[in-house]
């Protein structure tokens, strides 16, 4: 096929045999047990020109199909057995970033000593093509693009206080009673988002304006404000999970589900992805497993 498919392109068996590095009558015998297996003529020969034959036409374009699928096989079994190297750029929001998906980009480096990984974090909505990343992690709805996206496991979040701060001002019981409580804003890409806390139990929906005398826009600055015991905050379950194991904060309004956003990790849609990509992306999607 592969000498079928370059006879064709090459207008000749001579200029086929050249780019082959092939006999002449070497091509030749190929195309002819092709034809004898088919039992029918792909290339009208004469002595002064060939052409394929409309049999031959159709049966080109499906030899390219099958070459190129070959070859991506061939190439899906050099990178498994491949071992990964160069540079990966890989780009996250802050917050998950630093605090989630650092300590496995920690991981791969050493599972792969030959690849040098550079993690930016950032908020903003990064290119993930003009800017050279081969891999992003997205958090909420994507818009439609041509970019490669595999579901990872929603980003949750979680209301939370430390006890000093309930001890002084008392726990809420209902999300309306926030309004009466110190709230540490975030202070986002959406103010009015961020100002209002929205909560779901089962049917019911309650969103409630929050205000504070601090407002910053790093989770990790709240989270240590929080716990100073200067307020209230809603965070990444993630980050929040072991300050609240170890009681250093408590969960409020369990009962209640604050709101949680779809989680992707994208990359540029490629045939044939390298292998440090490949590993980099098992391993995230092995990490943060979307249930169901």
């Amino acid at each position: 096929m592969a000498v079928f498919v370059k006879v064709a392109e090459a207008g000749s068996f001579a200029a086929a045999a050249a780019a082959l590095g092939l006999s002449q009558q070497m091509v030749g015998k190929h195309v002819a047990a092709l034809e004898a297996r088919l039992s029918a003529r792909l290339i009208n020969r004469t002595t002064r020109r060939q052409s394929l034959t409309e049999l031959g036409r159709a049966y080109c374009e499906q030899c390219r199909i099958v070459l190129a699928e070959a070859a991506a096989a061939d190439a899906l079994a050099e990178d498994i057995a491949a071992e990964p190297r160069g540079r990966l750029r890989v780009n996250a929001p802050v917050t998950f970033g630093s605090a989630r998906l650092a300590p496995v980009v920690v991981r791969y480096a050493a599972r792969h000593p030959a690849v040098e990984v550079d993690l930016v974090l950032s908020d903003r909505k990064v290119d993930l093509i003009e800017e050279g990343f081969e891999a992003v992690i997205r958090i909420g709805t994507l818009q439609d693009s041509s970019l490669i996206a595999r579901p990872l496991a929603p980003y949750r979040l979680v209301v939370a206080a430390a006890p000093a701060y309930l001890a002084r001002r008392g726990e809420p019981e209902h999300p309306r009673d926030l309004a009466g409580h110190d709230c540490i804003v975030f202070i986002g890409s959406s103010e009015a988002r961020s100002r209002t806390w929205i909560f779901t139990q089962g049917d019911e929906q309650a969103a409630v304006p929050v205000a504070g005398r601090l407002r910053m826009n790093d989770s990790r600055a709240i989270l240590w404000a929080v716990e100073a015991g200067s307020g209230i905050m809603m965070g990444p379950e993630e980050l929040l999970a072991p300050l609240m194991a170890d009681g250093r904060l408590r969960r409020l309004l369990p009962d209640w589900q604050a709101p949680s956003w779809p989680m992707h990790i994208l990359t540029a849609p490629d045939r044939r992805p390298t292998a440090k990509l490949k590993r980099f992306v098992e391993m995230v999607m092995a990490e943060f497993p979307r249930r169901g």
